[in-house]
């Protein structure tokens, strides 16, 4: 099996790219899409876990979130969906949401927030931003590119690859139910930001225009530009859905066969009686 490299891009550049602008974010570990702070913080803030994306076949995957803020363009698509052009707005990142009782339901990414000539808010809107989780260890291969940058890295050891299961179930349907039930019942729009490659690993969603959407999917892929030697952020397609519909096939689990369940309950049975001729926990109806 040849060796895989799995990193596609390392503190904002490609691993291919070993100019001095490259090696400088390398060497101090400093992220170029608008953390919170200059350097990179994933992970471990003292000991970044530098990969803003990686290799899996011809897809360059996006699993940091921060990697989306290039340029701040989910910001602005994010904006001409809900308003018109000529509308004042700006964002406000990472708003605490509450429910009726008081209780957290989360951190919203953005609000997008439109105001007046007195500084009045007008309307709002939420952004979420999903990277894509990663099944298996991403940080020996990352440890060990960074010993020696190289265009033509190789990786020997197992290499990590996105875990798109993961990314939708632990973090995309709770956001949709819990954050996106408020903002629907607040009749608020809301504003996915998703690659396209983990977008069409969700079930089909049942489209409608942008004038009838409550819900516009925002999905972006990266681009290399032989100009820069660098990947750029590019909206590729945008899909508008209703609240409701989106929910239920996000959420909708296709089911296996029932006969193959049956048939592994018959085997757990026959094992429980056959090493315990009077099982005690087997009961009976009186």
């Amino acid at each position: 099996m040849p060796n895989i490299n799995p990193l596609a891009e390392v503190f904002g550049f490609p691993v291919s790219n070993l100019t001095e602008n490259a090696k400088y974010y390398r060497d101090n570990r400093l992220c170029p899409y608008h953390n919170r702070f200059p350097n990179c913080t994933k992970d471990k803030a003292d000991n970044p876990l530098g990969v803003c994306s990686v290799c899996h076949g011809e897809n360059k995957v996006i699993t940091c979130p921060s990697r989306f803020r290039e340029d701040w363009k989910i910001l602005h698509n994010a904006a001409s969906f809900v308003w018109p052009k000529g509308t004042k707005w700006t964002s406000l990142p990472e708003i605490k949401l509450v429910d009726a009782n008081g209780q957290s339901a989360g951190n919203v990414d953005y609000v997008i927030v439109s105001y007046n000539e007195d500084g009045q808010i007008t309307d709002f809107a939420s952004i979420e931003v999903q990277g894509v989780y990663i099944s298996g260890n991403l940080r020996n291969p990352f440890l060990e590119y960074m010993k020696s940058p190289s265009a033509v890295f190789e990786w020997e050891g197992k290499c990590p690859h996105p875990d798109y299961l993961s990314s939708s179930r632990k973090r995309l349907i709770p956001q949709m139910l819990y954050k996106g039930g408020i903002f629907k019942a607040w009749g608020k729009k809301q504003c996915v930001v998703i690659q396209k490659s983990f977008f069409d690993t969700l079930p089909p969603i049942p489209q409608t225009t942008k004038e009838k959407a409550d819900i516009a999917w925002f999905l972006y892929d990266l681009e290399y530009s032989e100009a820069d030697q660098r990947n750029h952020l590019v909206l590729v397609d945008t899909i508008y859905t209703e609240f409701q519909a989106a929910l239920e096939k996000v959420i909708y689990t296709k089911p296996g066969q029932m006969s193959d369940f049956l048939a592994l309950l018959q085997d757990k049975l026959y094992e429980r009686i056959s090493n315990d001729p009077e099982p005690h926990s087997v009961y009976e109806l009186l």
